[in-house]
């Protein structure tokens, strides 16, 4: 995939200053639009990948640019420490759309990992033995 210039020029400079962890890329993505990703070059890609299976709703999503640039516009991030409105709208919808019993309460977390170690601390909390585990899962 690297072939052109603009390509193996930008995976020059990742070889020589980033670790690689992953292997070697196999392009430059510089743009996305929809289920579609563009290299240096220009050539274009569907992306089956989802961004690592996170863009839901594919890349550029209008509405969710607009979202996200209003909210940066107002407050980009704010220590746990605090509260926010958006943080409190989604977790009453959350609580609402999961049809959740009375006095249930959401644990916005920022990962997988994180979900899961609040799951296990649950369980001891609660005094329970047993844990739900899916094999071949992410988490």
């Amino acid at each position: 995939m690297t072939g052109g210039t603009a390509n193996a020029n930008g995976l020059e400079r990742y070889g020589a200053a980033l670790m690689g962890t992953f292997g070697t890329p196999l392009a430059v993505i510089e743009r996305g639009e929809g289920s579609w990703v563009w290299d240096a070059e220009g050539k274009r890609y569907l992306d089956l990948l989802g961004g690592i299976a996170v863009n839901a709703l594919g890349h550029a999503d209008p509405e969710w640019v607009a979202a996200v640039a209003s909210q940066a516009g107002r407050l980009a991030h704010i220590s746990n420490f605090f509260a926010t409105e958006p943080q409190i709208r989604l977790a009453e919808r959350l609580l609402e759309v999961t049809v959740a019993p009375a006095g249930s309460r959401v644990f916005l977390c920022n990962s997988g990992t994180e979900a899961n170690e609040a799951a296990l601390k649950m369980v001891r909390l609660t005094g329970r033995t047993r844990v739900l585990a899916l094999e071949e899962a992410f988490h």
